[in-house]
């Protein structure tokens, strides 16, 4: 991957990975490895945070598929080596959350996405992203 493309986002917009068993299976000893390598990088780099959590629900079974998602955002950390979070004491540290979630993105069994950030000053100091446990039956239960 020394020699490979640059990507411009961490993941494909839009993009439903469902149980493919269509797609050949792929060694899960190098498709673990690879996702536990990205899985340490999100302490610095939140942007990747989604495209990890997205690639991480296939760590049993890993098919080609999502083998080219997890490369696709090594990619992406080629073109961005320069980003990351930086801490600096000179800023006014007021403390800023966001919230959000999708209704119903798990194409394979409905359910929804909820993701938070929190800043402290200028930095992000707190991040997650999960599937939720129940169903939603509506954006605003979601």
């Amino acid at each position: 991957m020394l020699e490979c493309k640059s990507m411009n986002t961490p993941m494909e917009t839009k993009l439903k990975l469902l149980v493919d068993t269509s797609s050949e299976l792929v060694d899960a000893t190098l498709y673990r490895h690879i996702i536990g390598s990205l899985m340490y990088l999100t302490n610095t780099r939140p942007d990747i945070c989604f495209g990890v959590n997205t690639s991480s629900q296939y760590l049993v079974e890993p098919r080609r598929v999502h083998l080219v998602v997890a490369k696709h955002g090594m990619r992406y950390l080629k073109g961005t080596l320069d980003f990351g979070l930086y801490y600096n004491g000179d800023h006014d540290f007021r403390l800023i959350g966001y919230i959000d979630s999708d209704w119903a993105g798990s194409v394979s069994d409905r359910k929804s996405t909820s993701g938070c950030c929190f800043s402290l000053g200028s930095t992000m100091t707190s991040w997650q992203s999960r599937k939720q446990s129940n169903i939603s039956l509506s954006t605003t239960e979601a």
